[in-house]
């Protein structure tokens, strides 16, 4: 496998070299090595058609990261109107809003409980242009205090740090799409909130809500008896090296061939991931793989969306948004096994040099598997 994708087509071609980090030669920007100012920059010429977007964005990635912050951090929640469809539907961890207000809701209620978080990009993954649209990964760290009372009860004055992803479908300045990955559960358990008190009162209010866990028999990893496919389904792969990553996923999650890890990460990888945890080498990165599994033994692990980016660190950088379907049959963080169905839906970010993975960033909720159980059991007590 090469670092830089192979374009299957001229416009692939054509988002590479747009892509090469180096905003002197009118390159789209990359997050890494960059700080703040130079992401938004004042008089900056447009590097690449942005037909339909504001005057004041140069590239896709100046975009995403200059109105989430005038949202976020100026507080011009407003913008949201000018910025997302009327109909823009989010799928979070925690459930799915349907409509622009829902989101403008949302905004005002986090920025009210948590006055001084910031949340600060850590990288963009895209593609696409501005006749099909572009989609975006957006990774970010949030930092803050829990100052308020709101949803997580009265205030305790902690502080808290955790991940976001958001995936953006974006078309002539507006989302149209969202997906949000939030780590909900790191925050909570470093501002002292018991996250199984919490859980509990969430799952009731959707029960009270009419919302049901639904439990699937077969997420049809199997067919009947046969053992997994041999092969990865690579239909949403753009290039040569999205191909790789996602048939290196299908054995390692789907084949449970685990020992893969071994192949294909570096022996000074890190790993970063849900509750802030910090990783280092192979070893702690194939006992970590294993846990998350060994919690659904039956899961299988579907991607759903991947892009990619040439890197200016060297290499290529990837965007993994996924599902993984099962049911709670192992140990693990979440407790005894009680066989209810879990559903989680995550997103990964890889950096990989010379054929090797270096680096992997992945977000998914613990708090949304554990409200999954709960409700599952008021359900069945009902």
């Amino acid at each position: 496998m090469t670092d830089i994708p192979t374009a299957k087509n001229p416009a692939d071609a054509a988002r590479s070299e747009l892509t090469t980090p180096d905003i002197g030669a009118g390159r789209v920007l990359q997050v890494e090595r960059r700080d703040f100012t130079q992401l938004v920059p004042e008089g900056r010429k447009r590097v690449q058609s942005m037909r339909g977007f504001d005057d004041c964005y140069t590239d896709i990635v100046d975009y995403i990261v200059r109105c989430t912050h005038r949202i976020w951090d100026e507080r011009d929640v407003g913008l949201i109107y000018s910025h997302y469809t009327h109909n823009c539907v989010a799928y979070t961890t925690m459930g799915t809003m349907y409509d622009r207000e829902t989101h403008i809701r949302d905004t005002i209620q986090r920025l009210v409980e948590f006055p001084d978080r910031r949340g600060m990009a850590l990288q963009v993954i895209w593609r696409g242009d501005d006749v099909n649209g572009f989609y975006t990964s957006h990774m970010t760290h949030g930092l803050g205090r829990h100052t308020e009372f709101g949803s997580w009860g009265k205030p305790t004055g902690r502080t808290f740090c955790t991940r976001t992803v958001a995936d953006c479908m974006i078309l002539e300045n507006k989302i149209y799409k969202e997906w949000i990955v939030r780590d909900n559960m790191g925050p909570l358990i470093q501002v002292g909130v018991d996250p199984h008190v919490f859980a509990q009162g969430i799952a009731q209010k959707k029960f009270e809500l009419g919302e049901s866990v639904l439990d699937l028999a077969e997420n049809r990893r199997l067919l009947g008896q046969y053992p997994p496919e041999s092969e990865a389904d690579l239909s949403i792969a753009h290039n040569d090296g999205e191909e790789q990553l996602l048939t290196w996923l299908h054995h390692i999650y789907n084949k449970r061939m685990f020992g893969k890890i071994h192949e294909i990460y570096a022996p000074n990888c890190q790993w970063h991931g849900p509750l802030m945890r910090e990783l280092y080498g192979i070893a702690a990165v194939l006992q970590q793989t294993m846990r998350l599994v060994a919690l659904m033994p039956d899961c299988s692990f579907v991607p759903q969306h991947i892009c990619s980016v040439d890197s200016e660190e060297g290499g290529t950088k990837y965007a993994v948004r996924w599902v993984m379907d099962g049911h709670h049959l192992g140990y693990g963080a979440l407790g005894a096994p009680t066989g209810h169905h879990l559903l989680v839906m995550g997103v990964t970010h890889f950096h990989i040099k010379d054929g090797k993975i270096v680096d992997e960033w992945v977000v998914y909720d613990e708090l949304s598997m554990l409200v999954q159980l709960k409700l599952a059991a008021i359900q069945a007590a009902a």
